[in-house]
């Protein structure tokens, strides 16, 4: 077993080293119970220090690959319950009968707009249409047209945002592709992903979106097929894209001239910022996605996505042989909405509404020396000392958070939990004095603070 671990290794750094184990478990080679050579075989194998080895083995235990069972040895963990792998899981349900549930990350549904007029509009039927009609509502393409941030070569619509990323991953990725995508980012991307036997790798980011330099870096680190990233109101920092770092992430993508841009756009007309993207200096290459969910209903299961031809035909010709396109019925529903300037004013309405909330809570807890973001969007970030002891300090007050950690490709350099200050519509002073008790707390907590890292991840 020691010659197949260290004749797997190509990089020996402890990143490289659990990878390479993570491949050998992933592929088979590595038997779930198999006994795994001590740190000092290992590192004397491989000629590097036993620290390098007990750091790429703590990797591996968090991912959950490998477990320690004190002087018995280090053995490959058996495989996890389907749905205990996936991060989505560690969100639903956090606040299950807490009196307060800020874990959601949905929007608020009193300043969704009023459907009734534009139901009873098209309620005649006259938009049931029949199998061989467009899959998309020409007036509806050319309104959405009219939105896009630039021009699109192929527009469609699908049955929301995750919906699209699902078909492009489905499209345009292929199991072992390095994917380049912000850290953190949203759970069910990632766990859409790992489904892929994606090798996601997390770029750090800043205020206003992914860090140019870091994203060089990890272009000539990897030859990646594909770069995820939500150009505003991102979930869950709030940070968005301007133009000048659009500007400069289109530049340094020119060295992966072969790479596809994924725009995930949320939000949409929530947002205070502007529509960003880089498919104004990349066209060729960017796909773009609108979502409607947040800003006009979330059970309309509408999102747009426009982008080169070559992604978005191969997505229409495989979803004929599914559901074909999304409901008329609905799409006329979203038509009717986004052309009647009183539902315009509600949405806009909306925006400034979150914008207070954000504003309200960000300075209460500023005034407690709460480190927090939330720029744009219903999100806010909140940096805590210990995810697991703010989790249940938050309980015991009858506040639920989302925890920080499956949304973090890699760990940060601290522990956050997410809060949904779209819904907060009062009491800013009192769940501020509540999150700096959570924030606050400085004994370290047992339980496990992560979901773990899928194999191969970086």
């Amino acid at each position: 077993m020691l010659t197949l671990i260290t004749g797997a290794v190509q990089d020996r750094s402890a990143r490289g080293i659990a990878a390479a184990v993570s491949r050998l478990i992933t592929a088979g080679r590595l038997t779930a119970g198999a006994r795994l050579p001590t740190v000092r075989e290992v590192a004397g194998k491989l000629g590097v220090s036993p620290t390098t080895v007990s750091e790429a083995w703590r990797n591996l235990i968090q991912a959950g690959a490998i477990q320690t069972r004190g002087r018995s040895g280090t053995f490959v963990a058996g495989p996890l319950p389907a749905r205990e792998r996936l991060r989505y899981t560690q969100l639903s349900g956090a606040g299950m009968h807490m009196p307060r549930d800020l874990s959601t990350g949905v929007p608020d549904p009193a300043l969704l707009p009023d459907l009734s007029e534009s139901l009873r509009r098209i309620g005649d039927g006259r938009w049931a249409g029949s199998y061989l009609d467009a899959p998309v509502l020409p007036a509806l393409e050319t309104v959405l047209r009219e939105r896009w941030p630039y021009r699109p070569e192929r527009l469609t619509v699908v049955d929301g945002a995750m919906d699209a990323l699902d078909r492009i991953v489905a499209a345009v990725l292929r199991y072992g592709d390095h994917v380049l995508v912000e850290n953190p980012a949203f759970p069910p991307l990632l766990d859409l992903l790992q489904a892929v036997g994606a090798t996601v790798v997390g770029v750090p980011m800043d205020s206003r979106g992914i860090e140019p330099g870091a994203l060089r870096d990890a272009l000539r680190q990897y030859r990646a097929t594909a770069l995820f990233l939500q150009p505003r109101a991102h979930n869950p920092t709030g940070a968005s894209m301007d133009a000048a770092r659009a500007a400069e992430l289109a530049d340094v993508l020119l060295e992966a001239p072969h790479l596809l841009v994924v725009e995930d756009d949320h939000a949409g007309d929530i947002a205070t910022a502007p529509p960003v993207s880089l498919g104004r200096y990349l066209a060729d290459r960017t796909v773009h996605v609108a979502s409607f969910s947040k800003s006009h209903g979330p059970d309309l299961r509408l999102a747009a996505v426009g982008g080169p031809a070559h992604v978005l035909d191969a997505v229409a010709d495989r979803r004929l042989l599914g559901p074909g396109w999304s409901s008329r019925l609905l799409q006329g529903v979203l038509l009717d909405l986004l052309t009647d300037p009183s539902v315009a004013a509600q949405v806009s309405t909306a925006k400034e509404v979150y914008a207070a909330r954000r504003a309200a809570l960000l300075a209460a807890l500023s005034e407690r020396g709460v480190r927090a973001t939330a720029g744009d969007g219903i999100n806010m970030w909140v940096a805590v000392p210990d995810q697991q002891n703010a989790m249940v300090a938050l309980a015991a007050r009858g506040v639920a958070a989302a925890p920080g950690a499956p949304f973090c490709v890699t760990p940060l350099g601290e522990d956050h939990v997410r809060v949904t200050v779209g819904l907060v519509d009062d009491g800013y002073e009192d769940l501020a004095d509540v999150l700096a008790s959570a924030a606050f707390r400085t004994s370290r907590g047992s339980g496990r603070r992560d979901p773990g890292h899928p194999h191969g991840w970086r």
